[in-house]
């Protein structure tokens, strides 16, 4: 590696899990590098947008350039472009908030967010991580990959509990996912957040390969395992036409 665009990563990595910067001592004593050569890094990231200094704390946080490549590599994203029309469909039927993730090396990831008409306050933002093993989304992607790689997943992110309802048991995690396999769907009740139920699809690319989901959200006071039931179909479909669209065929 290049130690120096090694040393910048690392601090752009620990500026970017604290919300409020830190201070050229701070990342110090955390990379282990001296003040004069962490200045010299963070002084070539503010020239570049990278990284920006709060005056009033001199503490150093993330820069706005992200914000700009972020809105890039969304835009370079073509599923979102395929998938929108199909997104505002299902928006439209349910009036519920629709995602749309992709899966990326053992991770999920919101691309796409449509609110519905109906308030619902969830953790989900576009650009956000989300949980793999507790959310229906993450559910059904991981029930069309091999063997080898949800357990490779298993062991890396582990079940973590998240609520009550989130299926820790390593066992009775295997059986969920072969039922949504079969199934063709996943649901996901209050498994990630207390009072929101989710339903998902899988969405495949051109070679047959798994690389995202589409699900619809809500407080579960509305989706009722009655509306669960009644979104199957739709959520299929969907997940269909859209994977239609990346040049899948069944």
């Amino acid at each position: 590696m290049v130690k120096s665009v090694d040393r910048a990563l690392r601090i752009i990595s620990l500026v970017s899990q604290n919300k409020d910067g830190l201070g050229v001592t701070e990342l110090a004593s955390q990379i282990e590098l001296n003040k004069s050569s962490i200045y010299k890094i963070l002084s070539t990231l503010v020239s570049h947008g990278f990284i920006e200094q709060d005056q009033t704390t001199k503490k150093y946080r993330l820069g706005y350039k992200y914000l700009e490549l972020g809105s890039l590599l969304l835009d370079s994203i073509d599923l979102r472009s395929q998938a929108r029309v199909y997104l505002e469909e299902l928006e439209r039927q349910t009036n519920e908030v629709i995602h749309l993730v992709v899966f990326d090396q053992g991770e999920v990831y919101y691309i796409e967010k449509l609110e519905g008409n109906e308030t619902l306050r969830t953790h989900s933002k576009i650009g956000r991580r989300a949980p793999i093993h507790c959310t229906s989304v993450g559910k059904v992607i991981l029930a069309h990959l091999t063997e080898q790689e949800v357990e490779a997943i298993i062991q890396k992110q582990g079940l973590p509990k998240h609520t009550e309802n989130t299926i820790t048991d390593k066992a009775a995690f295997l059986v969920e996912l072969q039922k949504i396999y079969k199934q063709g769907y996943a649901v996901e009740i209050e498994e990630n957040e207390a009072g929101i139920s989710c339903i998902a699809a899988p969405i495949f690319d051109h070679l047959g390969r798994v690389t995202a989901a589409v699900s619809i959200s809500g407080p579960t006071l509305r989706m009722t395992t009655e509306r669960l039931h009644d979104l199957q179909q739709l959520i299929i479909e969907i997940g269909k036409k859209i994977s239609a669209r990346l040049g899948y065929t069944e």
